[in-house]
């Protein structure tokens, strides 16, 4: 089908966001603007709240309705700071009027305990400190009291111990930056608590110290997006600290770069991922907080990451509503991927990405030339102790290896958003979209249980115990642990791809078992249709690169995604299938089959299970006459770890 046609064949037209070429500023300026335009339909009366949706959360529709007001600031207010206009400002400066007023049919209320309200007060102090001379300055002394009664209405409030503590700081600092009455004492103490998160090498963990999570929150979406802005924000009042927050930025950087491939693409981990390109936001901090990385991450560099993602979402032309509004979900409409606290308006947390809108034109992040990723042509095969994780840059694919991280509360798809073995930029992670059945669970990257004949499926979710990193022979190798119940064990090694096998990577698990068990482990998910008709897969074409193939020790699909495969190497039956996944599991395509290996184990069992797992994005050209002589070739289990399954050492 014609690019013609594919956009004539819609339910509603492409979006001019969808159309932005992303090369300038005023590129920048344009799609803010195509994004904010749409919420006018939204509007409450008096413009203090947004509906942009009908479905739930946890909390209150009229928290959910400020969201829809509240996180579009993220955008509007650094296009205003760096001298730009927006024809609809002044619906925002009377919406923030409208909801602090106590007298207003609109007001929005003062804030409670462990308010939702909370997190939208961070985006409204932001633009009070940086955007105060439309949202500040026009107001009445009495329009002044409320806004400082509002964000006030925080300060002896108990809050979750997690990023939240910024949005306290942030509702603090606007106040500060126009001499309305504030809490020093408050900002303070928030500020010594956050820094308590801080682990080394530029890593917070989001909260307290008994769990590791360290994923987009550590970096884009809250900590160390809001330490820069805090370090440009409070430079003269607080040097010491604005300046450790930019070193820390410095040190992150070089470990942040490679979530990120040469294609714009980023590695998709971790919870709300509905924020979209609120994933690159961190490096639009960077430009606001005027921070220089070190080598090799120059101003084109960053600039570089930073527009190659927002051209990729370009191309996901399904993520908007038929009204134009961003919708809940990550390439398309999908609430299986939504938190419980993911409102229709919380998906503008991704206008985070917008701060350099606040830098003139002459700033080196705009002036620069536009340059490649850095790691591009280069093997990455790089250990991070903070999140356990392993960076991979290999055979064209940019992905991670996973210890396994949990979040400090109960997450829906816990196990699909921390707990799988490896996560890539070129094929995002499934959650499961149903309880029963493999295909409703879909285990791919991870090795799925079950005790009951396949009815209900167990994976890897939180660790039973810390993991490690350990070296053989120069290569860093990720160990790890679970327990699907209290009688079975299981001890996973993961093993980043060898130079002669550069598109496979191993997962050896050592299963110590007393009950009766099925298992399942899965490759990548890909796109689960020919691209000619539509049809699902059926047995594999060489001759088009489409569909799947399976037998007794392995499974292998190859689409429009790519290709992708899993092998047993020590077993010499582990039987292979294409498991068609469930609908809208995955995050990219909403139709996905899965390369499976399955094996039953009997009670008292100890096995040895090699895995290896192949991929090669389509992204890599000429992949099609590249992928079969790929897949023939085999990895090897390193003799380290033979020695170690033989028992020769422990």
């Amino acid at each position: 089908m014609s690019a013609a046609a594919a956009n004539a064949n819609r339910a509603f037209p492409v979006h001019p966001f969808s159309t932005n070429p992303f090369q300038s500023r005023d590129d920048v300026v344009a799609a803010v603007t195509s994004l904010l335009d749409p919420l006018a339909e939204g509007d409450s009366p008096l413009h203090s709240m947004v509906k942009v949706g009908s479905t739930g959360t946890r909390f209150d529709e009229t928290a959910a309705q400020v969201e829809g007001y509240a996180r579009p600031l993220w955008g509007l207010a650094p296009l205003l700071a760096g001298g730009s206009k927006y024809a609809g400002t002044d619906r925002y400066v009377q919406g923030l009027i409208a909801g602090t007023d106590p007298e207003s049919p609109e007001f929005w209320g003062y804030m409670e305990d462990q308010d939702q309200r909370m997190v939208e007060a961070c985006p409204i102090g932001y633009t009070l400190a940086i955007a105060h001379k439309d949202f500040w300055d026009p107001l009445t002394d009495k329009q002044k009291k409320n806004v400082e009664a509002w964000l006030g209405s925080m300060n002896d409030k108990d809050m979750p111990n997690t990023n939240w503590l910024w949005f306290r700081v942030f509702a603090n600092l606007g106040l500060a930056k126009n001499g309305a009455e504030w809490s020093k004492e408050r900002l303070e103490a928030d500020i010594k608590q956050l820094n308590s998160f801080y682990r080394g090498d530029g890593w917070s963990n989001d909260g307290p110290e008994h769990f590791r999570q360290m994923d987009y929150y550590s970096g884009s979406f809250a900590i160390q997006y809001l330490q820069l802005l805090y370090s440009k924000l409070a430079a003269e009042r607080d040097p010491s600290q604005a300046e450790e927050y930019r070193k820390r930025a410095q040190t992150y950087a070089l470990d942040f770069v490679h979530y990120f491939d040469p294609e714009g693409r980023a590695i998709t981990f971790g919870r709300s991922l509905t924020y979209r390109w609120a994933m690159v936001a961190f490096w639009g901090s960077v430009a606001f907080a005027d921070v220089e990385l070190p080598a090799p991450l120059s101003w084109g560099v960053v600039k570089g990451i930073w527009l190659r993602n927002l051209r990729w979402w370009t191309t996901q032309k399904d993520i908007f509503q038929p009204n134009g509004m961003l919708s809940i979900g990550y390439s398309y409409p999908n609430t299986y991927l939504a938190e419980n606290y993911n409102s229709p308006g919380s998906t503008y947390w991704c206008m985070l990405a917008f701060a350099p809108l606040a830098m003139p034109e002459s700033h080196p992040f705009w002036s620069s030339k536009e340059e490649p990723h850095p790691f591009a042509e280069q093997r990455v095969c790089k250990p991070l102790p903070h999140p356990r994780h392993i960076m991979v840059r290999s055979g064209g694919h940019t992905f991670l290896l996973s210890s396994g991280q949990s979040c400090h509360y109960p997450l829906k798809a816990t196990h699909s958003k921390y707990g799988r073995f490896a996560y890539s930029s070129a094929f995002a992670y499934s959650v499961a979209t149903g309880n029963y059945t493999l295909e409703q669970y879909v285990p791919e990257s991870t090795l799925a249980f079950s005790d009951d004949d396949g009815e209900m499926w167990k994976m890897r979710r939180a660790l039973n115990g810390d993991s490690e990193i350990e070296i053989h022979d120069g290569v860093p190798v990720l160990l790890s642990s679970m327990k699907p119940w209290k009688d079975v064990d299981v001890l996973t090694y993961l093993i980043p791809p060898s130079e002669d096998t550069p598109n496979w990577h191993l997962r050896v698990h050592r299963i110590r078992t007393n009950r009766d068990v099925k298992t399942a482990e899965g490759a990548w998910a890909v796109y689960g249709c020919r691209e000619a008709d539509g049809r699902a897969l059926t047995d594999l074409d060489e001759s088009t690169s489409e569909g799947g193939k399976a037998d007794a020790t392995s499974a292998f699909a190859a689409s429009r995604s790519g290709a992708v495969g899993i092998a047993e190497l020590l077993q010499d039956k582990r039987e292979g299938s294409i498991l068609l996944a469930d609908a809208n599991s995955n995050l990219v395509e909403a139709r996905s089959i899965l390369p499976t290996l399955h094996m039953d184990l009997k009670a008292g069992e100890t096995k040895w299970i090699a895995t290896a797992v192949y991929a090669l994005p389509a992204s890599v050209e000429g992949w099609k006459g590249e992928w079969k002589r790929g897949w023939e070739k085999k990895p090897v289990v390193p003799r380290w770890l033979q020695n170690k399954i033989s028992g020769k050492w422990d």
